[in-house]
């Protein structure tokens, strides 16, 4: 019975979905084998300033998949210190892939790192979000010694640029030099074109003929160039030794030209040579436009005919008559100067030239606004270079190194007027440069605070309860700078940016007050950006104040703030 049962219940078609169940599992599972798996992880979550972590992104894939890992600062706001390479592990036709990243940060605080992108096969997988704490080191202030910071250490300037500004000068004008002499005082060697320039008309027409003897026009049959040279080197002897328009004139009009100078008296020709000159010209004319071509023979003929007629003009010539000599030496002194307006003008283009290669090197070397400052002048900038002067002002002493002499002015301390009125404060005479407002201002005074102190403890400007000393030095500098910052109101500054920090020097308590302003200019009128810094040192029971103003935009004031703050001692022999 049970077997009948058995055989019923597994009828075809259910065999049939049997199959297709486990088809499909095994199929799953084949799927499921395949699908890439992506996780990611750190060392640690909690790391120290500077310190590092190990970011390690772990992929399972097909040993034929392509997989990309994250490249360059993907991990911000931490940065990435070092990408490791690749570890790689096969399993079957699985692969392993590791990435190791070395991640840092540098400031404390609470970071995350973001969510990495891993591409398997073109398709984005994405790692978990990450949480880092950054710690500051701690320090022991107790075990651990704080020191002062150490003062500047005065370095003697470098004169390296003053050596290369004075080489360039040298080599500049030494070019300048060597240039005129190359082109003005060097007695050069005339060419051979030259030295035939300088010639008479009457010796350069004959040297012109017989080089025209020797040539190869005849041989080359040039005969054209031939009969133009020739008539060209006799045109040009009687336009200059003549004085006729030769050059310029047809055939006829040039015999013209010689027989009207024959008649006048002017030039002694004989009518045969005029009639030879006529029937060379003529020739030449159809040699040059009828493309004629005479023998050879009367082509030599004809060149030494033009040298006879050249003799024979210059023998025709009268004697030149004083004024013509006059006029001969006026058109040379004429053409001397016009070579010499010529060199002089070379010269100064060649010294221009010199000089404006000079400037530009030099504005290129330090700066548009240095050159300009050095050439034209600039206030400051004369302060900072020139020659600075260490005196002692005040009672007790304050030594201090400033550009110029501070001079005395019988005006109270930078407090306020009615602490003055009062008696609370007793001071002497100030010792200043410039006024305030103006580009530089530099004040020192010192007030006797030991009775001022105490009148102001009494007048409950330190508040009911009795201070200790340190604390009312404390309180009295508080006090005096707030009363100096209200005496730079009253001269019109505007906008007061104030700052102050504990400031000491030689081991004396001092206070800096320090910051910026808008005021109108006592000069011109405008309204200037100012910086100022306040120094108030308590010292041998006085209080030394020193007072440093100048515009915002002058870049050579801060090196002479710095100069002189450093420069301040205290005179303990006073």
């Amino acid at each position: 019975m049970n077997i009948q049962k058995l055989i019923i219940l597994f009828t075809p078609s259910l065999l049939k979905r049997i199959a297709f169940i486990c088809a499909f599992i095994c199929a799953l599972q084949g799927f499921s084998q395949s699908t890439p798996s992506v996780q990611s992880k750190v060392d640690t979550t909690f790391i120290k300033i500077g310190e590092q972590i190990n970011y390690i992104i772990t992929v399972e894939t097909d040993s034929t998949d392509l997989v990309f890992f994250p490249e360059g600062q993907t991990f911000s706001p931490l940065e990435t210190v070092e990408s490791f390479a690749t570890d790689t592990t096969r399993k079957k036709n699985r692969l392993r892939l590791q990435k190791k990243y070395a991640l840092t940060q540098f400031d404390s605080g609470v970071y995350t790192i973001p969510r990495q992108r891993i591409a398997i096969n073109e398709k984005p997988f994405f790692t978990d979000s990450v949480q880092i704490n950054v710690a500051t080191v701690p320090v022991d202030t107790l075990t651990q010694k704080m020191y002062d910071i150490k003062s500047l250490i005065a370095v003697e300037k470098s004169n390296s640029r003053l050596w290369k500004i004075i080489a360039a000068i040298i080599i500049g004008l030494l070019l300048l030099a060597f240039l005129l002499y190359w082109f003005l005082l060097r007695k050069k060697e005339l060419t051979e074109k030259e030295k035939e320039a300088l010639l008479p008309a009457y010796d350069r027409a004959l040297l012109e003929l017989k080089r025209l003897e020797n040539s190869r026009y005849l041989i080359q049959d040039e005969y054209k160039r031939y009969y133009s040279e020739l008539t060209d080197i006799v045109r040009s002897y009687l336009e200059e030794d003549v004085h006729v328009s030769a050059l310029e004139s047809t055939t006829d009009q040039l015999i013209d030209k010689l027989e009207i100078l024959k008649d006048a008296g002017e030039l002694k020709l004989e009518d045969d040579t005029i009639k030879q000159f006529k029937r060379i010209l003529q020739t030449a004319d159809l040699v040059k436009f009828a493309k004629s071509k005479p023998a050879t023979t009367i082509a030599e003929e004809d060149r030494k005919s033009v040298e006879q007629i050249v003799i024979k003009t210059k023998e025709a010539l009268p004697e030149p008559t004083e004024e013509e000599l006059l006029q001969q030496e006026e058109y040379l002194e004429e053409l001397a100067r016009k070579k010499y307006r010529k060199r002089v003008f070379l010269a100064a283009g060649i010294g221009f030239g010199v000089i404006l290669i000079s400037i530009a090197s030099t504005v290129a070397y330090f700066g548009y606004d240095y050159v300009k400052d050095t050439v034209i002048g600039h206030p400051t900038k004369e302060l900072l270079e020139g020659e600075w002067v260490s005196s002692s002002y005040g009672y007790p002493a304050l030594n201090i190194e400033t550009p110029k002499v501070l001079t005395r002015k019988n005006i109270r301390a930078l407090v306020d007027s009615t602490a003055q009125d009062d008696g609370a404060i007793s001071s002497r005479d100030m010792f200043v440069y410039g006024s305030m407002l103006d580009r530089f201002y530099v004040a020192v005074n010192t007030v006797e605070v030991e009775e001022a102190m105490k009148k102001l403890a009494l007048s409950g400007a330190f508040g009911e309860e009795k201070p200790s000393e340190d604390e009312l030095t404390r309180k009295f500098l508080t006090y005096i700078s707030e009363q100096s910052i209200k005496t730079i109101e009253k001269q019109g500054a505007k906008n007061l940016i104030v700052k102050n920090d504990a400031y000491a020097i030689e081991g004396a308590e001092g206070l800096k007050v320090y910051g910026k302003f808008v005021a109108e200019s006592k000069l011109t009128g405008e309204k200037l950006n100012y910086n100022y810094q306040l120094y108030f040192f308590v010292e041998k029971k006085a209080c030394h104040t020193l007072v440093l103003m100048y515009q915002d935009d002058d870049k050579y004031a801060e090196p002479i703030i710095d100069r002189i703050v450093q420069s301040v001692k205290f005179k303990t022999d006073a």
